[in-house]
């Protein structure tokens, strides 16, 4: 059995692909069965956010078939899908989840959200029923490994998330937040930072809209904006100086003619619209317009590069943490591997003892003398216990196998010699 871990992220592929094969809802759980359901698969789960998606599975054979599932599903030849792909096996896939749950290898180093995603990954895995022994334990030490990492170093300190890296490029653009209205989609984790940080940066008004209404009134009265329902988004965009979206829509919600007649009414005074969603929000040709200016997660590099130069030192410490606990858990692999004869070799001797003792209580029960059950229940013991063994040493002596026969030798010493204890005679 061996454990892989394959995907692209932010440092391998566009936004525009990876929106392809982004999975949430129902798509996530369909999705797990999909890869449950691949030849040699026996666990499977799916991490997709806004800067990656990974398959970890533990599988027979090679990872071919993983690639050619993934490829499937963004509509891409597997070949041409292959250069933004990585691929980790075994120690390298475990070192990666640690990686990724301790925010190493976020966009933005040392983010806390991501651990997060990663439980929920695991928790949609564990109920679509694909996660087994293997990825539950890899799970587990993630999360323990994260905590660590982020207990015993600064790697948490003073966190930048996407959303407030958002809010510091609106900051540093053409409007000032004091005079701005701030419009934002959605109503999940990123929205709600975002919105955090836009009312600590002072921003002059909140609008919030989202599909579901009571969700968009929930996250207004909390920061002091005013909720309205998705459906209204068109009546309001104009009012908008600034928009954040960040939801889980398949498709776009913000299209170039929506854009275009709020820029009219605005006087084609400029518009800010952050995507910080995957799959995109706001329709790719939006960036056309001439008074609209748009920025998707990947565009946020340069803004959270500050952060991740403060961060090195703390990543150093996190790396070696990761390193002590890659180590630990291919210790506790290898032990439990080393475990599975001992396993097996006390399975068979339960196995044989219930069947001598059931010969033997059949005899009684049918009469016969409890000596001779009793001689039954050992003669019966003895053949089931020795019967493989006797077996193999036979092979081994005819093929000239050395090496089990001195095992057999360190298992089975000779008996000590049986002496008369009887007292000599006068």
């Amino acid at each position: 059995m061996t454990l892989y871990a394959l995907g692209l992220n932010h440092q391998t592929a566009p936004v525009s692909l990876r929106e392809r094969v982004a999975f949430s809802g129902e798509a996530l759980a369909a999705a797990l069965r999909g890869l449950k359901a691949l030849p040699g698969v026996s666990e499977a789960a799916l991490l997709s956010t806004c800067n990656r998606t990974e398959i970890y599975v533990a599988a027979e054979g090679e990872a071919d078939a993983l690639a050619d599932w993934l490829a499937r599903q963004a509509g891409q030849a597997a070949q041409t899908l292959q250069a933004y792909l990585y691929l980790h096996r075994d120690e390298g896939a475990v070192r990666h989840l640690f990686r990724v749950a301790t925010g190493l290898d976020s966009l933005v180093l040392g983010e806390p959200q991501i651990l997060g995603q990663v439980k929920e990954a695991w928790a949609t895995a564990r109920a679509a029923g694909t996660l087994g022994r293997e990825l539950d334990r890899l799970f587990q030490q993630a999360f323990a490994t994260a905590k660590r990492a982020r207990t015993d170093t600064r790697i948490g300190a003073n966190p930048v998330s996407v959303a407030s890296a958002a809010v510091r490029l609106a900051q540093e653009s053409f409007a000032r937040l004091e005079d701005s209205t701030v419009l934002l989609i959605g109503a999940g984790e990123t929205i709600e930072l975002a919105a955090r940080h836009l009312v600590q940066a002072k921003a002059k008004r909140l609008l919030v809209a989202n599909r579901t209404l009571a969700h968009a009134q929930e996250l207004a009265l909390r920061h002091g904006g005013y909720a309205l329902p998705l459906a209204d988004l068109d009546r309001h965009l104009a009012e908008a100086d600034i928009v954040i979206s960040a939801t889980a829509a398949r498709e776009p919600i913000l299209h170039t003619h929506q854009v275009r007649a709020a820029l009219g009414a605005r006087r084609h005074r400029p518009m800010l619209l952050l995507d910080l969603a995957v799959p995109r929000d706001i329709a790719a040709d939006v960036a056309q317009l001439e008074d609209a200016f748009v920025y998707t997660v990947d565009d946020l590099e340069q803004v959270i590069e500050d952060n991740r130069r403060s961060r090195r030192e703390a990543a150093e410490e996190a790396e070696a943490i990761i390193e002590l606990q890659v180590a630990r858990y291919r210790e506790q692999i290898a032990a439990r591997r080393h475990s599975e004869p001992l396993k097996r070799l006390r399975a068979h001797g339960e196995a044989a003892r219930a069947e001598a003792l059931e010969k033997a209580l059949e005899r009684l029960r049918a009469g016969e003398s409890p000596e001779a059950a009793l001689q039954l229940l050992a003669h019966t013991l003895t053949n089931r216990l020795l019967h493989a063994p006797t077996v193999a040493l036979r092979e081994a002596a005819l093929i000239g196998d050395v090496e089990l026969t001195r095992a057999a030798e360190q298992l089975f010493p000779p008996l000590p010699s049986r002496t008369d204890d009887a007292d000599p005679a006068p």
